[in-house]
């Protein structure tokens, strides 16, 4: 959505915009005796600039009432068309970066989203609790994300610590460090956007497991701060992909298809097209 600040500024010359017209109609009406469709007629090609000439003030009050018109009025119109220009020039460019950053999620979730998620729904115990809130089919819709997006804000993401299969997840994590990095560094990326904050994390997570020199024996104390870091990209990749699930399935059906096959949080998703 464009910037408050634009939205806010278009609504305030609007506004201006509205409140000088009606002043030169009426007033026009007032001081000329001009009917209602000439005032209107009048006061418009006054604050356009057009003046044709058909109509002109024969008295001192509208000949004023004119130039209060040529001052506020010009400004105020010029002010409203570049502020409506700018917000459409703006829309469109957004919905263009959208676009292409869908694409980066979506490589993102084929190299590395889908398997970390199924790496952290395995240490998971809690994990039955959610249903089929995320058991996502062809048949839902826009209410239906809705619904997961609500549950998912009430939902404690809690990997069991000694259910974590540390190993694995920092021997997959040491693979997709050049792959993170090269999202992180494109252009399309948003400062404190989720999918940024996702791939910060995870970058993080790679970086605590790599340091350590083998996981057995570790303290509880620290198993628990990994277990939480990992709750961290766990929470996060959760709800990215939910939306991720949301885009494709409106944009991208074919990509949507193989998502539904490999649900992450669906024990049953397979990847065969049984029917």
């Amino acid at each position: 959505m464009p910037r408050t600040t634009e939205t806010q500024r278009l609504r305030v010359y609007l506004i201006i915009f509205v409140a000088v017209l009606l002043t030169g109609t009426v007033g026009f009406m007032s001081v000329e005796g001009l009917s209602f469709l000439d005032a209107l007629y009048f006061t418009i090609v006054t604050m356009g600039t057009v003046g044709y000439g058909d109509i002109v003030p024969h008295t001192d009050a509208g000949k004023l009432l004119d130039i209060f018109l040529v001052v506020a009025g010009v400004g105020t119109f010029v002010g409203v068309v570049a502020n409506a220009t700018e917000l459409f020039i703006m829309r469109r460019d957004q919905k263009v970066r959208q676009q292409k950053l869908n694409m980066v999620i979506g490589l993102f979730f084929s190299e590395t989203g889908t398997a970390l998620l199924r790496l952290c729904t395995r240490a998971d115990r809690g994990l039955a609790a959610l249903g089929s809130d995320f058991t996502v089919t062809g048949k839902w819709t826009e209410d239906d994300f809705d619904r997961a997006r609500t549950r998912l804000k009430d939902y404690s993401f809690a990997v069991a610590g000694d259910a974590l299969d540390l190993p694995a997840l920092r021997d997959f994590l040491a693979g997709q460090g050049s792959l993170i990095v090269r999202l992180l560094e494109s252009p399309y990326m948003l400062e404190h956007d989720l999918f940024t904050d996702l791939l910060i994390a995870t970058l993080h997570l790679k970086e605590e497991l790599e340091l350590r020199p083998g996981f057995t024996g570790l303290p509880d104390a620290d198993r628990q701060h990994l277990a939480g870091d990992v709750n961290r990209v766990y929470g996060l990749l959760a709800r990215q992909w939910l939306e991720y699930m949301a885009e494709v399935k409106v944009h991208y059906p074919f990509l949507f298809s193989l998502a539904l096959r490999t649900n992450p949080f669906n024990p049953e998703a397979s990847v065969v097209v049984r029917a």
